[in-house]
Parts: structure tokens; C-alpha cells; sequence
């Protein structure tokens, strides 16, 4: 491949990926603020009204209602799933066209080992921090939000201080960026969507659904809200190597911004 093809299918990749992520987050921050406009609605509506939450835009008037049955047929649902996996792939893409088929991923400075070697702990990183991630949440550690949250940061504390001690600065970065989007994608095909397809099947034929998959999936869609703010970060900071990867402090200053990327979502959630 030459070096213009290569440069030229990064960018197209790259367009796309940046695109579809905008759609993915749009449309998750969307939901979650019409997720905490209802519950504040709730709050201060009189008993046995059903609120509903008001919106203009393009020209019209808009009105969205909360509803606890399912009034219509399951074909007329509408879903919000492939911008989540049209981000990944294409990101999988890019990491493949930047990082595991040119020279991006090992910096002898740092590690003298052999790019398939680079590449194996790569994948096995990506895979297992969805694996450890779902676990923990599964276990009792995810029914104490504080104690999670504070185990999260330490373990991404420790993958990021290890990766940069085995991949170039960049490439450190990037993977653990791959990490939050594979278990936010994951969060959403894996979790999300069949708790969601179980409460549709269940309210399509008048029984009542389990309210704990109602709750699973809202939990999940709210990590992953956590999460984009910092992977936002995560992709652009390959444009500022002084500030972030390239700095001495390199993997410090990554959990530093994961950290603020956190705080400004919680900021956004409760806006």
C-alpha cells in the first residue's frame, strides 16, 4: 500500500469515525437528559398524571411521553444501535491502519519487542477490559457505586502507567481509548439491547416485565455516558503530543483529563 492510499483511507476512516461517534453520543446524551428531565418531572407531577417534556426545533413543536406499556406493535419501535457499532468498526479500522500495520505502535525507546507481540497484548488488553469490566459490574462490587467508581480509577490508572511502558506514548493512549469504546459498544449490543428486546417481547404480550432489566440497561447507558466525554479526549489528544503523551508525565496527565471528562459528565447529566 502506498503511503498516499494509506493517507488517504486514514482520512476517509477517519471522517467516518469521528461522524458516527457524534451520532452515537448525540443521540446517548439525548436520551439520558430526557431520562433526567423525566425523573425531575416525576418528582413535582401529581399523582397518576403522566408528564410530558416539550421541545422546538426545525421549525416545529415536539412532545415526548414517558411510557410504562408498550402501545404499539414491536415493529414500530424504533432503535438507537448501529452508530455504536459503525464507531467501533471504523475504529478497529484505524487502529489497524495506524497503529498495527505501520511503525506507530512500538517505540524501541520504550520496549524492544516485535510488532505481532505488539499487536497480541493490544487485542488482549482490548478484550479484557470489557471482560473485567463486565464482571465487576456483575459482581456485588457493582451494586456499590463509590467502590466501583474508585476501583475503576485505580485499574485505569494501572493500564494506563502499564501500556505506556510498552507502546509509544501515542499508541498507549489510543488503546486505552479502544478500551472505553469496546465496552461502551459492547455495554450497548451485549447488555443493553437484549435487556431491551426482553422488556418489548414481555410488554408485547401484556406481562409484566422484570424491572431489573429496565435497570441493568439504564445502569450501562449511564457508564457509557461517563465514558464519552474522556474518549472524546482520547481522540484528539494525538494532536497535541507536548500537552498529553509526549509530556513526561504522560500517563498522569491521561488519568487526570479521564478524571475531568468524568466530572464534566456528570456536570452535562445533571444540566
Amino acid at each position: 500500500m502506498t503511503s498516499s492510499i494509506r493517507e488517504w483511507l486514514n482520512l476517509l476512516v477517519r471522517w467516518f469515525h469521528v461522524f458516527a461517534a457524534i451520532m452515537w453520543v448525540g443521540q446517548t446524551y439525548y436520551f439520558t437528559w430526557l431520562d433526567g428531565r423525566f425523573t425531575k418531572l416525576a418528582k413535582s407531577a401529581p399523582a397518576n398524571t403522566s408528564p410530558s417534556i416539550w421541545m422546538v426545533h426545525s421549525g416545529g413543536f415536539y412532545t415526548v411521553d414517558r411510557q410504562k406499556l408498550l402501545k404499539v406493535g414491536p415493529e414500530q419501535i424504533n432503535w438507537f444501535r448501529w452508530e455504536a457499532l459503525m464507531t467501533w468498526l471504523s475504529g478497529v479500522v484505524l487502529l489497524v491502519l495506524v497503529y498495527y500495520s505501520s511503525s506507530g505502535l512500538i517505540d524501541p525507546d520504550i520496549a524492544y519487542i516485535s510488532q505481532a507481540r505488539g499487536i497480541a497484548v493490544g487485542l488482549a488488553v482490548i478484550a479484557g477490559g470489557w471482560i473485567v469490566y463486565d464482571l465487576a459490574l456483575r459482581s456485588p462490587l457493582g451494586r456499590l457505586e463509590a467502590a466501583f467508581a474508585a476501583v475503576s480509577v485505580l485499574l485505569i490508572a494501572v493500564l494506563a502507567w502499564g501500556l505506556t511502558r510498552i507502546f509509544s506514548g501515542r499508541a498507549a493512549y489510543i488503546h486505552v481509548g479502544a478500551v472505553f469504546g469496546t465496552i461502551m459498544t459492547a455495554n450497548v449490543w451485549f447488555r443493553i439491547l437484549p435487556s431491551q428486546r426482553k422488556m418489548i417481547a414481555a410488554a408485547a404480550t401484556g406481562a409484566t416485565f422484570d424491572a431489573a432489566l429496565g435497570a441493568q440497561a439504564k445502569l450501562r447507558s449511564k457508564h457509557n455516558t461517563f465514558l464519552a466525554v474522556p474518549v472524546v479526549f482520547i481522540m484528539i489528544s494525538n494532536h497535541f503530543p507536548v500537552a498529553t503523551y509526549g509530556n513526561q508525565y504522560g500517563w498522569e496527565v491521561l488519568v487526570a483529563l479521564i478524571l475531568l471528562g468524568g466530572a464534566v459528565a456528570k456536570v452535562i447529566r445533571e444540566a
